[in-house]
């Protein structure tokens, strides 16, 4: 998190983390698409030949909301085992983490694999799951079954983080994620650097901003996470 004072401007970094394909870069993409074209930056990927990213995607989106500038940089990590130390890296700094899950049935120890080596890596960097903002979406909902709604329930009750569904291919779900994990991210940030009290910013006229520079924003808000897509 860097907060500039004097420039008002306030720049957080937001990582999509999880295992190989289960659908990150899909996540950015799909939200780019439905971000205002003069609000967005360049989606950098950088693919392999069998089409996974090899280090990971950034997109950068800048708004004002009140009068502070605001810079949200999104960023994926390389699902491949063989990039952990990428991972590791792209977390340094992080402010907010989304985990993208593969909600298909043979993929669910992957998952559990994936969490325990973020949160390994985030240790690594000086920073802990529990005290940072993160929600997790399962993804390719529509390839998941019966025992994929039983994990989703289970994580609901557990009421740890926000859990949304998804199917990022068509879009389903992106917007509510992203939206869901900033809003969670500004009572983090307003906690530490009290912008409420000390610019007039609150979460709701931050938030409603942020709404605005979407393309067909979806209604109401994405805090609980519990409707998913």
């Amino acid at each position: 998190m860097q907060f500039n004072t004097g420039q008002r401007e306030l720049t957080l970094k937001i990582v999509y983390y999880g295992p190989g394909l289960s659908g990150k870069t899909t996540n950015l993409r799909a939200l780019y698409q439905r971000i205002q074209p003069q609000l967005r930056g360049h989606l950098m990927t950088l693919d392999t030949a069998d089409d996974r990213t090899l280090f990971f995607d950034t997109l950068p989106l800048v708004f004002t909301a009140g009068n502070l500038k605001v810079k949200l940089k999104l960023f994926t990590v390389p699902g491949q085992v063989m990039h952990n130390s990428t991972r590791r890296i792209v977390l340094q700094g992080a402010d907010a983490i989304a985990f993208i899950a593969d909600s298909q049935p043979a993929k669910r120890q992957e998952n559990y694999k994936y969490w325990l080596n973020m949160v390994e890596n985030l240790k690594a960097n000086g920073l802990t799951i529990e005290s940072m903002p993160n929600v997790v979406q399962w993804n390719k909902k529509d390839l998941g079954d019966a025992s994929t709604d039983e994990a989703i329930e289970k994580m609901r009750k557990e009421n740890r983080q926000p859990v949304y569904e998804a199917v990022a291919v068509r879009g389903e779900g992106v917007v509510e994620t992203f939206l869901g994990l900033v809003e969670m991210t500004f009572d983090h940030v307003d906690k530490v650097y009290q912008l409420s009290q000390k610019i007039g910013l609150d979460r709701q006229a931050f938030v409603d901003e942020l709404r605005r520079c979407l393309v067909d924003p979806p209604s109401g808000g994405g805090k609980t996470g519990t409707d998913g897509a």
